[in-house]
Order: C-alpha cells, then structure tokens, then sequence
C-alpha cells in the first residue's frame, strides 16, 4: 500500500505532517523527527494536492486560527483496545473543557490506570481532531503535550475558553 505525507506550518503549531493512505488519514506529527517515527517501514510519498489532505487542512487552519471546528475526515484509528477507548472518550470532551486523566480513567472504567490513559493520550495520533490538549493532571495542571509543546496545550486551552484565537 502507498501512503501519501504532506506538510504544513501554522505560527501556533509549527511544522504538522500529514500521513494519508488512498482515502484516510493515517496521522498528523508534530515535526519532521515525530512523523518520521509514525512512517517507519511504509511507503511514502509527498502529495501536497491528495484530496484526504485538501479537505483536512484547511479545517485545521481554521481550528487553529480559532474557529469552532467539526474534523468529518475519516481517520484510521490503530491503536490497541485500550488506546481506542482513552482516544474515544478524549474525543468527548467538549470545546473549551477540560477532564483531569484521574477522570479519563475512571470513565472508561479503569480508575487505577491514570498513567496509561497518560500514555494512550502521548500515542494520540490525531491531535486536534482527538482533543488530547483537553486532557490536564491533577488540580488542572498542564502536563505532557506533544512532547515540549505544553506552550501549545495552553495557548489552544485558553484560545477554546474564551472562543477566540488561540495565540492572539
């Protein structure tokens, strides 16, 4: 199978690569090191003008510039059982709050597995469209966003809380 790669830079992110297969997306990466661990061993080609691609970043400009946004493009969720439960339950939250990974645990029925549901959130692939940014630890503290991109996790918390531009 043949899978297609993009990227694309927004002030607020910085550089997102777009990983598609013939109709889905596969992944979004934070940086070149980040997508280049999300393609090991498939086949990979640039395709700037890929319909899966066309259709997703002009949604996630929008979102990121701060505009209430529903992500229809269809996403290949692999992952464990697991991490699709944290990831369907993350996708729950609603714009502008918050749930603590405690919660995330208990509501998925696995109260005694925080740090998993920590790690399950990390192995996110869809950031964005899997508001894994709406998830925060104990007492609302900003913990682990896309590796050292915590400045991110604020700045779109804060941008959905008051439903403006998130890095005005």
């Amino acid at each position: 199978m043949t899978y297609y790669y993009t990227y694309y830079h927004h002030p607020l992110a910085g550089d997102l690569y777009l990983l598609a297969n013939e109709e889905q997306l596969v992944s979004i990466s934070f940086g070149e090191d980040d997508f280049k661990k999300r393609r090991k061993k498939l086949n990979v080609t640039i395709n700037k003008e890929h319909l899966v691609f066309t259709k997703i970043i002009p949604l996630l400009s929008a979102y990121l510039n701060g505009e209430v946004v529903d992500f229809p493009v269809v996403c290949i969720l692999n992952g464990t059982e697991f991490q699709r439960l944290v990831w369907e339950e993350i996708s729950k939250i609603p714009r502008g709050e918050t749930r603590t990974y405690s919660e995330i645990a208990a509501a998925i029925k696995r109260p005694l597995a925080v740090r998993a549901v920590g790690q399950a959130s990390r192995a996110n692939p869809f950031p964005f469209i899997i508001p894994c940014h709406r998830v925060v630890g104990k007492n609302g503290t900003l913990t682990g966003y896309a590796g050292s991109r915590i400045h991110i996790k604020e700045l779109l918390l804060k941008g959905e809380q008051i439903g403006q531009r998130a890095f005005q």
